[in-house]
Protein backbone atom coordinates (compact mmCIF):
# COMPACT_ATOMS: atom_id res chain seq x y z
CA UNK A 1 0.00 0.00 0.00
CA UNK A 2 0.93 3.67 -0.31
CA UNK A 3 -0.18 5.15 3.10
CA UNK A 4 0.07 9.04 3.05
CA UNK A 5 0.61 10.24 6.54
CA UNK A 6 -0.53 14.39 7.90
CA UNK A 7 1.33 15.27 10.79
CA UNK A 8 3.07 17.69 12.13
CA UNK A 9 6.67 19.82 11.06
CA UNK A 10 7.15 21.65 14.34
CA UNK A 11 10.12 19.95 16.38
CA UNK A 12 9.21 21.49 19.17
CA UNK A 13 6.19 18.83 20.30
CA UNK A 14 6.37 16.20 23.08
CA UNK A 15 8.42 13.31 22.33
CA UNK A 16 5.49 10.80 22.99
CA UNK A 17 4.73 12.59 19.71
CA UNK A 18 7.65 11.64 17.87
CA UNK A 19 8.14 8.35 19.73
CA UNK A 20 4.88 7.09 17.88
CA UNK A 21 5.53 9.16 14.44
CA UNK A 22 8.60 6.70 14.03
CA UNK A 23 7.47 3.84 15.37
CA UNK A 24 4.30 4.21 12.72
CA UNK A 25 7.12 4.84 9.60
CA UNK A 26 9.03 1.62 10.79
CA UNK A 27 6.14 -0.64 10.85
CA UNK A 28 4.89 1.43 7.54
CA UNK A 29 8.39 -0.10 5.89
CA UNK A 30 8.57 -3.24 7.91
CA UNK A 31 4.98 -4.03 6.17
CA UNK A 32 6.91 -3.57 2.66
CA UNK A 33 4.42 -0.30 2.46
CA UNK A 34 5.43 2.94 1.23
CA UNK A 35 5.29 6.11 2.78
CA UNK A 36 3.62 9.21 1.22
CA UNK A 37 4.09 12.52 3.20
CA UNK A 38 4.97 16.38 2.95
CA UNK A 39 8.82 15.94 2.88
CA UNK A 40 9.46 17.78 5.92
CA UNK A 41 12.43 17.02 7.20
CA UNK A 42 11.48 18.06 11.06
CA UNK A 43 8.87 17.42 13.42
CA UNK A 44 6.78 14.23 13.53
CA UNK A 45 7.11 14.55 9.61
CA UNK A 46 10.83 13.77 9.58
CA UNK A 47 10.32 11.62 12.45
CA UNK A 48 8.45 9.30 10.23
CA UNK A 49 9.98 9.58 7.30
CA UNK A 50 13.81 8.56 9.02
CA UNK A 51 12.25 5.59 10.48
CA UNK A 52 10.74 4.14 7.38
CA UNK A 53 14.26 4.96 5.22
CA UNK A 54 15.75 3.59 8.38
CA UNK A 55 13.95 -0.10 7.94
CA UNK A 56 14.72 0.16 4.42
CA UNK A 57 11.14 1.35 3.45
CA UNK A 58 10.17 4.07 0.63
CA UNK A 59 9.49 7.45 1.18
CA UNK A 60 7.67 9.68 -1.45
CA UNK A 61 7.75 13.49 -0.22
CA UNK A 62 4.82 16.00 -1.55
CA UNK A 63 5.59 19.61 -1.46
CA UNK A 64 5.41 22.84 -2.84
CA UNK A 65 8.52 24.24 -4.86
CA UNK A 66 8.00 27.27 -2.37
CA UNK A 67 9.54 25.02 0.65
CA UNK A 68 12.10 23.80 -1.18
CA UNK A 69 12.80 27.39 -1.70
CA UNK A 70 13.17 27.75 2.13
CA UNK A 71 15.24 24.62 2.09
CA UNK A 72 12.46 22.69 4.52
CA UNK A 73 12.64 19.75 2.71
CA UNK A 74 13.46 16.13 3.63
CA UNK A 75 16.37 15.63 1.28
CA UNK A 76 16.71 11.55 1.89
CA UNK A 77 13.08 10.88 0.54
CA UNK A 78 13.10 8.40 -2.23
CA UNK A 79 11.40 10.59 -4.45
CA UNK A 80 10.09 14.11 -3.98
CA UNK A 81 7.14 15.46 -5.93
CA UNK A 82 7.43 19.07 -6.16
CA UNK A 83 4.06 20.97 -6.71
CA UNK A 84 3.42 24.27 -7.55
CA UNK A 85 1.11 25.39 -4.60
CA UNK A 86 -0.57 23.64 -1.38
CA UNK A 87 -3.74 23.19 -3.40
CA UNK A 88 -1.81 20.72 -5.36
CA UNK A 89 0.24 19.09 -3.15
CA UNK A 90 -2.80 17.85 -1.06
CA UNK A 91 -4.62 16.94 -3.79
CA UNK A 92 -1.42 14.19 -5.40
CA UNK A 93 -1.34 13.06 -1.75
CA UNK A 94 -4.78 12.02 -1.84
CA UNK A 95 -4.48 10.89 -5.80
CA UNK A 96 -1.34 8.37 -5.16
CA UNK A 97 -2.64 7.28 -1.00
CA UNK A 98 -4.38 3.57 -0.45
CA UNK A 99 -5.10 4.68 2.88
CA UNK A 100 -4.68 8.10 5.06
CA UNK A 101 -3.16 8.29 8.81
CA UNK A 102 -3.65 11.79 10.66
CA UNK A 103 -0.65 12.06 13.21
CA UNK A 104 -0.69 14.69 15.74
CA UNK A 105 0.07 18.16 13.93
CA UNK A 106 -1.20 21.97 14.09
CA UNK A 107 -3.39 24.20 11.69
CA UNK A 108 -2.19 22.52 8.84
CA UNK A 109 -2.67 18.70 9.64
CA UNK A 110 -6.13 19.65 10.71
CA UNK A 111 -7.07 21.36 7.85
CA UNK A 112 -5.44 18.47 5.72
CA UNK A 113 -7.84 16.05 7.71
CA UNK A 114 -10.75 17.54 8.10
CA UNK A 115 -10.49 18.24 4.32
CA UNK A 116 -9.72 14.41 3.26
CA UNK A 117 -12.90 13.55 5.60
CA UNK A 118 -15.20 16.22 3.86
CA UNK A 119 -13.58 14.35 0.29
CA UNK A 120 -14.89 11.08 1.60
CA UNK A 121 -18.99 12.21 2.53
CA UNK A 122 -18.99 13.40 -0.85
CA UNK A 123 -17.54 10.20 -2.47
CA UNK A 124 -14.41 11.95 -4.10
CA UNK A 125 -12.28 10.09 -1.96
CA UNK A 126 -12.90 6.17 -1.04
CA UNK A 127 -9.90 4.79 1.04
CA UNK A 128 -9.47 4.50 4.90
CA UNK A 129 -9.01 7.40 6.98
CA UNK A 130 -7.72 6.57 10.21
CA UNK A 131 -6.56 9.40 13.08
CA UNK A 132 -3.61 7.83 15.54
CA UNK A 133 -5.00 9.66 18.45
CA UNK A 134 -1.72 9.21 20.53
CA UNK A 135 -2.25 10.75 23.86
CA UNK A 136 -5.60 11.47 23.23
CA UNK A 137 -4.69 14.52 21.38
CA UNK A 138 -7.25 14.14 18.95
CA UNK A 139 -9.94 13.71 21.88
CA UNK A 140 -11.47 17.53 21.33
CA UNK A 141 -11.58 16.98 17.67
CA UNK A 142 -13.27 13.73 17.72
CA UNK A 143 -16.18 15.06 20.30
CA UNK A 144 -16.51 17.89 18.07
CA UNK A 145 -17.25 15.98 15.42
CA UNK A 146 -19.62 13.61 16.97
CA UNK A 147 -21.14 16.65 18.47
CA UNK A 148 -21.53 17.22 14.76
CA UNK A 149 -23.62 13.91 13.68
CA UNK A 150 -25.74 14.94 17.11
CA UNK A 151 -27.31 17.91 16.45
CA UNK A 152 -27.36 16.77 12.58
CA UNK A 153 -25.17 18.76 11.19
CA UNK A 154 -23.83 15.10 9.58
CA UNK A 155 -25.45 12.17 8.93
CA UNK A 156 -24.84 9.33 11.69
CA UNK A 157 -23.31 7.08 8.60
CA UNK A 158 -21.05 9.86 8.67
CA UNK A 159 -18.95 8.40 11.96
CA UNK A 160 -18.02 5.70 10.17
CA UNK A 161 -15.59 7.94 7.49
CA UNK A 162 -12.83 7.85 9.64
CA UNK A 163 -11.34 5.39 12.14
CA UNK A 164 -9.91 5.99 15.55
CA UNK A 165 -6.48 4.22 16.51
CA UNK A 166 -4.78 4.06 19.77
CA UNK A 167 -1.08 3.13 18.77
CA UNK A 168 0.72 2.90 15.35
CA UNK A 169 0.28 -0.92 14.82
CA UNK A 170 -3.82 0.02 15.17
CA UNK A 171 -3.53 2.57 13.20
CA UNK A 172 -2.06 0.30 10.59
CA UNK A 173 -4.15 -2.34 10.75
CA UNK A 174 -7.02 -0.21 10.52
CA UNK A 175 -5.65 1.44 6.92
CA UNK A 176 -4.99 -2.14 5.72
CA UNK A 177 -8.64 -3.53 6.66
CA UNK A 178 -11.28 -0.85 6.67
CA UNK A 179 -13.28 -1.56 3.36
CA UNK A 180 -13.91 1.37 0.93
CA UNK A 181 -16.44 3.95 1.49
CA UNK A 182 -19.46 3.33 -0.30
CA UNK A 183 -20.26 6.32 -2.49
CA UNK A 184 -23.37 6.25 -2.96
CA UNK A 185 -23.68 7.66 0.51
CA UNK A 186 -22.78 11.14 -1.20
CA UNK A 187 -26.68 11.61 -1.99
CA UNK A 188 -26.81 11.85 1.98
CA UNK A 189 -23.88 14.92 1.84
CA UNK A 190 -26.36 16.96 2.59
CA UNK A 191 -28.85 16.89 5.29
Amino acid sequence: MQITVYSASSGQVPQTYIKAAHELGRLIALGGHTLVNGAGRTGLMGACADACLANGGKAVGVIPQFMIDQGWQHTGMTRLEVTPDMHRRKELMAEMSDACIALPGGVGTLEELLEIITWKQLGLYLKPIVVLNTGGYYDPLLQQLQRAVDEQFMRSQHAAIWQVAATPAEALQLAQTTPLWDKSVRKFAAM
